[in-house]
This record gives C-alpha cells, sequence and structure tokens, in this order.
C-alpha cells in the first residue's frame, strides 16, 4: 500500500518559498552587497579602514555599552516580570503596557528626552552633574538609553515562563524547609535560565545597532563617545563607501559571532536544565 506523505501545513512549498524570498531580498542581499562593496578595497585599504585607533575605540563603546546594558536589562527584566506576575496592585495593566513604550516610541525621542533630563541644568542633571554623575553626553548616558531600549525584551522573554511555572515545585521546597531566597535561587531560577539568556541576547542585538537615541546623548565625541554606526554615518559623509561598508562588515561579523556564541549556551542551559 503506497504511503501517504502529509505534510505540516497546508500550503508548506509556498510558505517555505516566500521565506526564503523574505530572507533573500530583505536580509541576505543587503549583507551581500555589503560585502561586495568592502571588497572593493584592497586588504591594506580594508585593514587601515577597520583598525584605527578611531576604529577600535567605536568598537569597544559600542559592545562594551551593549554588553553592560543587556546585563542590566537582565536584572531590571526579570525584577519587572516578577512583579507584573506574582503581585496584582492598582494600575498593574498601565505598567505592563508601559513596558512596551520603547518599542512604539521612535527611539530618536528618547534621545531627546534622556539629553534633556541629564543637562547640568535639567530635572536631573541639575542635582548629579554636582555629584559628578553625567548623564548626557557621557559613556554613562549611552548605557542609560540602551537600557530603556532593550528592558521590554528581557521583560517580554521572562514573563510568559514566569506565567506558565508551575508553582506546586515552589511549594514543595517551602514545605521541605527551604526558604524564598533557596526555593528561587534552586526551583526558580534554573527554569528562568533560557529566557534569560534569550533577553539578554535580544537586548544585546538591540543595543549593539541603535543609534537614533544614542547621537542624541552620546555628543559623538571620537575616541571618547562615538560608537560604530556613527562612525559608519561619518564615513558615508566623507562619501568613504567602501570604508564604511567594510567597518559594517566587521561589527557584522562580530555581532554574529556573539549572537552563535549566546545561542549556544542557551542551548547548553536548555540541556542542563531537562
Amino acid at each position: 500500500m503506497a504511503s501517504l506523505s502529509r505534510k505540516v501545513l497546508p500550503g508548506f512549498s509556498l510558505a517555505f518559498w516566500y521565506a526564503v524570498f523574505y530572507l533573500s531580498v530583505l536580509v541576505l542581499l543587503p549583507v551581500t552587497a555589503c560585502f561586495f562593496k568592502a571588497g572593493s578595497l584592497s586588504w591594506h585599504e580594508f585593514s587601515r579602514a577597520v583598525w584605527t585607533e578611531r576604529a577600535r575605540s567605536a568598537y569597544l563603546l559600542t559592545f562594551g555599552a551593549a554588553f553592560v546594558a543587556a546585563l542590566v536589562n537582565v536584572v531590571l527584566g526579570l525584577l519587572l516580570a516578577w512583579v507584573l506576575v506574582r503581585y496584582t496592585f492598582p494600575g498593574r495593566r498601565l505598567v505592563d503596557s508601559l513596558v512596551d513604550l520603547p518599542l512604539a516610541l521612535p527611539t530618536a525621542v528618547a534621545g531627546l528626552v534622556y539629553s534633556s533630563l541629564y543637562v547640568q541644568k535639567g530635572w536631573f542633571g541639575h542635582y548629579l552633574v554636582p555629584l559628578g554623575i553625567q548623564g548626557a553626553y557621557s559613556r554613562f548616558s549611552i548605557i542609560l538609553v540602551l537600557i530603556f531600549v532593550g528592558l521590554p525584551f528581557v521583560v517580554r522573554t521572562v514573563q510568559p515562563v514566569l506565567e506558565d511555572l508551575d508553582p506546586e515545585s515552589e511549594e514543595a521546597a517551602a514545605s521541605l524547609g527551604g526558604t524564598r531566597w533557596q526555593t528561587f535561587q534552586n526551583v526558580t531560577l534554573p527554569t528562568l535560565y533560557p529566557a534569560l539568556i534569550t533577553g539578554f541576547a535580544l537586548a544585546f542585538a538591540r543595543g549593539v545597532g541603535e543609534y537614533g537615541a544614542v547621537i542624541f546623548v552620546s555628543g559623538n565625541m571620537p575616541y571618547k563617545t562615538e560608537i560604530a554606526p556613527i562612525l559608519i554615518v561619518a564615513r558615508l559623509e566623507e562619501f568613504a563607501y567602501g570604508e564604511a561598508a567594510a567597518i559594517a562588515v566587521v561589527l557584522l561579523i562580530i555581532s554574529f559571532s556573539v549572537l552563535v556564541l549566546i545561542n549556544r549556551l542557551e542551548h547548553w542551559s536548555m540541556r542542563h536544565e531537562h
């Protein structure tokens, strides 16, 4: 008897080729064009464009600020998701809605607001600047706006896992004499590791690619507060398209490598959990 070939979804072939077309036109072709443009440079020109002192400073600030902001977002996002899931309080729905505000708000608006709040005469800067805390036109200001734009990714990744978490395991740990901290550390937190790693990866990737908010709060000072995307724009304004593409290629390769590493760590965490 001839076996019947069953598809997972009706119209799978159409959906598959549509996905391939989408990835090719909107992702692969622009990336390939960027590599081709960078390939127009000789190896000496390429290395000279991507490894100047100014470029190295921009790389370090871009990935360092994104990494620190993502770490802070993991802590803040976990706390916020925990409060939204485990507690009921007046205005809870409003707070839950405000979590997504950075996703809907143009990042340039966020940059303008932060820069006006933390300057010396701003509402917060009026008190912070005399204490030596520069919340505008500094590396600290870059981390602040990256925390703002990346926080929703952690909250929305952790929140559904917390909602689906079986409370019986926590109750069992409590009945065996475990304190709240021991229950959280040994029962709850290991279950959240994959979601936290995913949220970290999303917030980190968002921070690496952020431009609109940073350009208003950083001051864009070379060697001090200039991130790699701003350096790319500076090269484009100088009509050095090959050099701009070369810096973009380096940024792309480093970003992809870091995300692959984080993805492998996430899979290891899921296997370790099971």
